[in-house]
């Protein structure tokens, strides 16, 4: 018997009322709430057809057996190619037939049923999206912001890019004056991207005032770097709403994330790291315009500030996504978003409010209300687990099921 037979058992068509497929007797976190007592889920099509209390057929069937469901997680924040190996055409194509088949298959391995990257080489990542919708390729739904924008040598073209020319130029989009960031937003929504990202690299000041030295242990001499002028910012954020799209900052300071935030930014990448977030006028202006906070503490838990910031926004309110800044080099692509759950737990975070940032929180962020709840008529992008993750976020790793678009994808035991 096949992996889809082993998981599903068939039973047989019983009338206009037999889904497609029920998950039975299952304890539900719908992606906001943990529902009580036990539920049929039901699948038709790649939409969630009922959560149903009472109970259901399908001509497939999943015992649940008291496990729990949950909406797929959501990534919203990855870097997906090797910014390392990718240098010219040739790694680029090496990397692609080789690598990237694996790394979108340990997403889904994970129980990642939905990533967002923000800042690969543009026509590479809608390329590789476009042969995930078209079923060419396995792998979770893909959104995608194209490169990141960043001002003349800011992060990461001076940063990360300063010793591969050619990734740069694909990786990132610099830009020096008012006309060349609305004309590259324009440029990429043109091209259908899913999102903006801009890059204000936070802890920096402007030209006008004194240097700032970028500092990575990768880099251990340091970087110059200012922050993105904010005529700059302001135009990007304001061309990225004309074309309906969403906008998102990366800062690590509290004045960069200030002025993200008036200029009108829809979320902070990484938020305020690298300092303890003091100013509370400036929570209380996230919360004003719905800001949501992606901490990426997978990335950013070296600072000693990130967890008390991360606490300080969630415990006024402020909207969060899940989001790993997962790249290649370090631990598995998938585990790294699970660590992240962990990560935010482990800075006070309770279970629920963190599997919300990776569900309900999480599509909110990328403007996907299709997704990130389990309820009729959403994505049947589904978890079922063995265990409680609503009292144990390390629980996400007892998977023993991913539904993606109604259909199975992957079955463990």
């Amino acid at each position: 018997m096949n992996q889809r037979g082993a998981a599903l058992t068939s039973a047989e068509a019983r009338g206009p009322e037999t889904h497609d497929l029920v998950i039975s007797r299952a304890r539900v976190f719908d992606g906001r709430r943990v529902l009580t007592g036990l539920y049929d889920v039901a699948v038709d099509g790649t939409e969630v057809a009922s959560v149903s209390a009472e109970p259901l057929r399908g001509r497939q069937e999943v015992d649940a057996a008291g496990g729990w469901v949950m909406p797929g997680l959501i990534d919203t924040h990855i870097h997906f190619y090797d910014v390392r190996a990718v240098s010219d055409a040739d790694a680029m194509r090496s990397f692609e037939e080789n690598e990237l088949p694996g790394r979108l298959a340990s997403f889904l391995d994970h129980g990642i049923t939905t990533i967002k990257s923000v800042g690969d080489p543009t026509d590479g990542i809608l390329y590789v999206r476009a042969r995930i919708a078209a079923g060419a390729l396995r792998g979770p739904r893909l959104l995608a912001t194209g490169c990141g924008i960043t001002g003349r040598d800011g992060h990461p073209a001076a940063t990360v890019f300063r010793d591969n020319p050619w990734a740069r130029e694909r990786f990132t989009g610099e830009v020096g004056s008012v006309q060349e960031i609305r004309d590259l937003v324009h440029h990429l929504a043109d091209r259908k991207v899913d999102a903006i990202k801009i890059l204000s690299e936070g802890a920096c000041a402007h030209s006008d005032g004194p240097s700032y030295l970028w500092q990575n242990p990768a880099f251990p001499d340091g970087v110059e770097l200012e922050r993105l002028p904010l005529d700059l910012l302001r135009a990007g954020i304001e061309a990225g709403h004309e074309r309906g799209l969403r906008v998102t900052v990366h800062t690590t300071q509290q004045a960069a994330a200030r002025e993200a935030i008036e200029a009108g930014a829809d979320g902070l990448e990484h938020g305020v790291t690298v300092e303890p977030l003091t100013d509370h006028s400036l929570i209380d202006l996230m919360l004003e315009r719905g800001v949501t906070y992606t901490p990426t503490l997978w990335m950013d838990d070296t600072h000693p500030d990130s967890r008390a910031n991360l606490r300080k926004v969630a415990e006024a309110g402020v909207p969060l996504a899940l989001g790993s800044d997962t790249f290649s080099g370090r631990g598995l692509f998938g585990a790294n978003t699970l660590e992240e759950a962990e990560l935010m737990a482990a800075a006070g975070i309770v279970p629920t409010q963190v599997l919300a940032a990776g569900t309900s929180g999480a599509s909110r962020q990328c403007v996907r209300p299709d997704l990130g709840t389990v309820a009729p008529g959403k994505r049947a992008d589904l978890l079922v687990l063995n265990a409680d993750p609503t009292t144990d976020i390390r629980n996400l790793r007892e998977l023993r099921m991913v539904i993606l678009n109604g259909a199975l994808v992957v079955a463990k035991r």
